[in-house]
């Protein structure tokens, strides 16, 4: 029993070394592949610059204070509109199951507006809204709540009955069913829409920040841009490839991993 106990925080301080070392080689790959590419000539260092030369524009980013103003900004936005999506998503999602006519309507509706390119919302929250804190949080809101609202209602739809009868055999019903059977039978189905989602409200708030905002990382692209600075636009790019590697990894993929690992789905154990 000690043994146990002794030995599973190793495994777990292990795992996460294990993948911070993949990004860092993973990365460094990528710094290599590009700094081929560069030697190499293939387009003009406006269009490329070296990696030095981000790095460099990168470290006067984060001199000056702008890089952690915005990254700040942009994070709490992403936050925000995130939690509201998932509260919102997942409350509609089970409105879904309970009422059957309106679950069929609002799948129908739900797939039509989930084809929407997360951009095509800018102008519509603009118009609406304005330039303002707000309009950017509809933006990310109303790109990612779909996919929640979805897998609540197909993860929880798709239940297997033999579960369901079994647990009422036994005397579960009402809350205790709902929390002890149905919950835990849908949560795979969960991880993964809410996942979808999360990459959903990244880029859409990326992109909302383009256009719409003075402060944030999709600020200092568009101010890249205009000034063609290519150096600013490519650290910031990095910094948002790293952000969304690194949640993935670290909080989404561990999170079902262990949701596997506790119902038993993974194919191996360690």
């Amino acid at each position: 029993m000690m043994q146990k106990a002794v030995t599973q925080p190793r495994r777990k301080n292990t795992s996460t070394i294990d993948d911070i070392a993949s990004i860092a080689i993973f990365l460094a790959a990528f710094g290599a592949a590009w700094q081929v590419i560069y030697l190499a000539g293939v387009l003009p260092e406006q269009s490329l610059p070296s990696p030095i030369s981000v790095a460099q524009s990168f470290a006067d980013l984060a001199s000056e204070g702008s890089l952690g103003a915005s990254l700040a900004v942009t994070m709490g936005r992403l936050a925000l509109g995130f939690a509201i999506a998932i509260a919102i998503g997942g409350a509609v999602g089970l409105a879904m199951v309970r009422f059957r006519d309106f679950g069929k309507t609002m799948g129908s509706f739900s797939v039509g507006l989930q084809s929407f390119p997360s951009i095509a919302w800018v102008p519509f929250a603009i118009l609406l809204i304005g330039y303002n804190d707000l309009g950017i949080l509809f933006v990310v809101v109303i790109s990612s709540v779909f996919s929640v609202m979805m897998s609540t209602y197909s993860g929880i739809r798709n239940i297997p009955p033999i579960y369901m009868r079994a647990a009422r055999n036994m005397g579960a019903s009402g809350s205790m069913l709902f929390r002890h059977v149905m919950i835990p039978a849908a949560t795979p189905t969960l991880i993964i829409g809410v996942r979808q989602a999360w990459s959903f409200a990244w880029h859409a708030l990326v992109g909302a920040e383009i256009l719409m905002s003075v402060i944030g990382l999709g600020h200092i692209l568009f101010v890249g841009r205009e000034f063609i600075n290519m150096g600013w636009i490519m650290a910031t790019m990095i910094v948002i490839f790293v952000i969304g590697m690194v949640v993935d990894r670290v909080i989404f993929y561990k999170l079902e991993e262990r949701i596997r690992s506790r119902w038993g789905l993974n194919s191996h154990t360690e």
